[in-house]
């Protein structure tokens, strides 16, 4: 229920969350759930920096990219509930999954020039759908199925990396999944329940930082398998708790590239 005064007035999205509209500031209809994609934003800054750095492929860069401008809309839907905001934050999730299935299938796929086209022309028609529709279960049963999609060759990946770190960030990325996608369903089914607590746990908010860091022990483990293929050497270091991949190029990436593993971006 929004308070007297709010600035951006009624709601206009296609779903609302367990959180009491303009509580805090009259200013941002959903504090926490707006405030709380702040980790994924300098989470995905910190990751886009290291993969600039260290000259990891394009792929990667627009993968950190998505995951910045996910939150920024994310955040924006959240302060306003508009309807144009809540597109900025839905359908960066579709393209940023769509990018991640090419990250993922990529190195074993024969038609190289198909599949970025493939991708790149059904993250548009998504987007001009999901523009001039609202199906709110729709969305959210094809977002869960391009994620299931990636789990199966994630836990390939998993079978065949021969680092147990990076082994463990893999396990890290499973494990805030289940945490998030927990929170998220609490918070959509026991909404009335969690309202009558003397303090609402705000689990779509939970949801934010849980999948802030899914996203980055994500895109890290990528990294470093991709990095394996490469033969660049690859060790995951930590840096305050926060695991990133060091590579080391030097002859093996001439092999690599010689023997045509780094052709596609």
């Amino acid at each position: 229920m929004a308070a007297l005064h709010s600035f951006w007035g009624a709601s206009k999205g296609s779903i609302e969350w367990c959180e009491q509209n303009y509580a805090v500031s009259p200013y941002i209809a959903e504090f926490w759930n707006c405030i709380t994609n702040i980790p994924m934003i300098i989470l995905a800054g910190i990751g886009l920096a290291s993969a600039i750095r260290q000259r990891f492929e394009k792929r990667f860069s627009i993968l950190w990219l998505m995951m910045v401008t996910i939150g920024i809309g994310s955040a924006l839907f959240h302060a306003t509930l508009k309807h144009v905001q809540q597109q900025s934050d839905e359908t960066p999730m579709v393209w940023a999954i769509l990018v991640y299935i090419y990250v993922l299938f990529s190195p074993d796929w024969h038609y190289t020039n198909a599949m970025p086209i493939f991708l790149f022309l059904y993250g548009t028609c998504f987007a001009i759908i999901h523009s001039q529709f609202r199906f709110v279960i729709g969305f959210q049963i094809h977002y869960a199925f391009l994620v299931s999609l990636c789990l199966p060759r994630m836990y390939k990946y998993y079978l065949h990396c021969n680092s147990p770190v990076a082994q463990h960030v893999a396990e890290l990325y499973i494990y805030t999944l289940i945490l998030g996608v927990a929170c998220w369903l609490v918070d959509r089914s026991f909404c009335d329940l969690l309202q009558s607590f003397p303090v609402n746990p705000q689990g779509h908010a939970w949801w934010h930082v849980f999948m802030g860091f899914n996203s980055y022990y994500g895109i890290t483990f990528l990294e470093y398998c991709r990095a394996s293929q490469l033969r660049w050497n690859p060790t995951v270091v930590y840096w305050w708790g926060l695991p990133y991949v060091h590579v080391k190029k030097g002859a093996a990436r001439e092999q690599a590239v010689s023997n045509g593993l780094s052709k596609v971006d």
